[in-house]
C-alpha cells in the first residue's frame, strides 16, 4: 500500500512539473504576406521563451483589429500606426489598441494596370486607391509626389484625405476608391493602381522591380508607416510582449526579411538588433 501511495505521489509530482513547464499559448492575427510569414519564422524561438504561438490569418484590414479589441486575439500584426489611430477613433476607450513592437516598413507603390508605364498616362485614365482613411491619404500623396495631382498646401499624411480633397487634376484622372485587398484583382479594370506593399507582394509583384513609382525609403512615409505588433491597452505590459520583441529583434530575423524571395525587396526591417 505504501509503495502504491508513493507511486501515485510520484506521478502527481511529475504531472505537476510537466504542467509547470508547459508553454503559454498566445494567439496573434496577421495578414498573409509578410506578417504571417515573419511570425511563423519565429515560432520555435518563441517556444524556447515559453510561448506557443497560434497564428490566425486574415485577408482584410478590418477584422484583425475588431478581434483584438474583443479579446479574441492577444495581438495582431498587419498595420501601421495611422490605421490603428483611425480605428481607435471609432471605438470606446476600453477597446482601443496600442502599438508595442515596430518591425518593418512596406513602401507603397504605383503599379501597372492596363498601362505598363507612367509615360503612357493620358487624360481620363483611371487609378485605383484604397478606400480606408489612412491608406487613401497615403495613395493620394504618392500620386502628388509623382506630379499627377495637387493636394492642399497644408495637407498632412495623417489627414483623412479622399479624392474630394484633390485641388488640381491635370490628367483628369478617375480616382476609384476600392477596398485595399481587392485592388490587385482589379488591375484589368484600371490604367494604374496604388497598392499596399503586402498586397502587392501577395499578388506576385516585386515592389523593388515592378512598381512604377515607389515611396522613398528615407522619406516621411518610412517613419509614419512602420508596421507594428498591436495589443489592447490592458495587455501592453504582458510578459508575452517582451518575449515577442526578443524573438523578433534578432539578426536572424533581419536577414530573413532582407533576403526572403517572398518579399521581393518590399519589406524593410526597421528595428535595431540589441547588442549581445
Amino acid at each position: 500500500m505504501k509503495k502504491y501511495i508513493a507511486l501515485v505521489l510520484t506521478l502527481i509530482l511529475a504531472l505537476s512539473a510537466v504542467t509547470a513547464l508547459a508553454n503559454e499559448k498566445i494567439t496573434i492575427g496577421a495578414t498573409s504576406n509578410p506578417h504571417y510569414i515573419i511570425l511563423d519564422f519565429i515560432k520555435d524561438d518563441l517556444a524556447a521563451l515559453g510561448y506557443d504561438l497560434e497564428l490566425v490569418e486574415f485577408s482584410d484590414y478590418v477584422l484583425p483589429n475588431q478581434a483584438t479589441a474583443a479579446g479574441e486575439l492577444d495581438a495582431n500584426y498587419f498595420q501601421h500606426k495611422p490605421h490603428m489611430v483611425a480605428f481607435n477613433q471609432e471605438v470606446p476607450e476600453n477597446e482601443q489598441l496600442v502599438e508595442v513592437i515596430g518591425v518593418h516598413y512596406e513602401p507603397f507603390g504605383i503599379y501597372p494596370g492596363t498601362k505598363k508605364s507612367l509615360d503612357e498616362i493620358a487624360k481620363g485614365d483611371s487609378v485605383l486607391v484604397p478606400n480606408d482613411p489612412s491608406n487613401e491619404a497615403r495613395a493620394l500623396f504618392l500620386l502628388r509626389d509623382k506630379g499627377l495631382i495637387t493636394l492642399p498646401e497644408n495637407a498632412q499624411l495623417t489627414d483623412k484625405l479622399t479624392k474630394l480633397d484633390v485641388v488640381d487634376n491635370p490628367y483628369e484622372l478617375e480616382i476609384v476608391e476600392v477596398n485595399a485587398e481587392l485592388i490587385p484583382s482589379m488591375l484589368e479594370d484600371a490604367s494604374f493602381a496604388t497598392i499596399n506593399g503586402n498586397y502587392a507582394i501577395a499578388a506576385g509583384f516585386s515592389p523593388a522591380k515592378d512598381a512604377l513609382f515607389l515611396e522613398p525609403l528615407d522619406g516621411t512615409s518610412g517613419q509614419t508607416y512602420i508596421n507594428y505588433v498591436v495589443v489592447r491597452q490592458d495587455k501592453v505590459n504582458e510578459p508575452f510582449v517582451e518575449a515577442l520583441k526578443k524573438a523578433l529583434f534578432t539578426q536572424k530575423v533581419k536577414d530573413f526579411i532582407d533576403n526572403s524571395p517572398d518579399f521581393g525587396g518590399g519589406v524593410i526591417p526597421v528595428f535595431e538588433v540589441p547588442a549581445q
